[in-house]
């Protein structure tokens, strides 16, 4: 029952899940960019963090993006270290799914992986995406910086204006400063290049 339950309200930091010391352990390379999961990456290349519903799609739609070094699933926004994907199935560590996307500066832009972010989901639904219900599908956007911080706030005043012209609702995006990114467990990562059905 603690991980089947679909949680509309968020945790405080006081009831969430203790989590542990210990990270996933992650494959040696990316499936499709055989590139290294984790950092320290190379040189102008910059890191962002979006959380669009489930993982899985929207990882595959940074990997195949121009200009992408690599991308990771995993956790974000909550307070459980290292948690498991049945802890933040269940809402009690306060994390949303997120992807971790490295992308060269000089061959692509934070602007552009915005812009995939805006149009790959629907940020309108607040705690769910679609059938998926839950905190843990809750759009975000975790900012490194101010540049970054200023973009974000800027496009969603423009994806806004362009929302509400077509009649629709009003942008529930949590835009905060980035906090720690946990990996997902291997099994996630890539998925739908191990799984192309998924």
């Amino acid at each position: 029952m603690l991980f089947t339950r679909k949680q509309s309200n968020m945790v405080d930091a006081e009831s969430a899940l203790p989590g542990r010391d210990t990270e996933m352990p992650l494959p040696a390379k990316h499936e499709v960019l055989r590139t290294p999961l984790k950092g320290p990456f190379p040189q102008g290349v910059d890191t962002a963090v979006f959380g669009m519903g489930c993982f899985w799609g929207a990882e595959k739609i940074f990997w195949e993006a121009p200009g992408v070094y690599t991308t990771a699933a995993g956790y974000a926004g909550g307070f459980t270290p290292n948690p498991t994907y049945e802890e933040v199935c269940s809402g009690r560590t306060g994390h949303t799914e997120v992807v971790l996307v490295a992308f060269h500066a000089e061959q692509t832009s934070f602007e552009e992986m915005l812009k995939l972010f805006w149009e790959g989901h629907d940020p309108t639904q607040g705690m769910r995406q679609g059938n998926d219900v839950g905190t843990q599908y809750r759009s975000s956007i975790y900012w490194h910086g101010d540049a970054q911080h200023k973009a974000a706030e800027s496009s969603r005043e423009a994806y806004q204006a362009v929302l509400t012209q077509a009649g629709h609702g009003e942008i529930t995006t949590e835009i905060a400063e980035a906090g720690p990114f946990y990996y997902a467990e291997d099994y996630h990562q890539h998925y739908l290049a191990k799984h192309p059905n998924g």
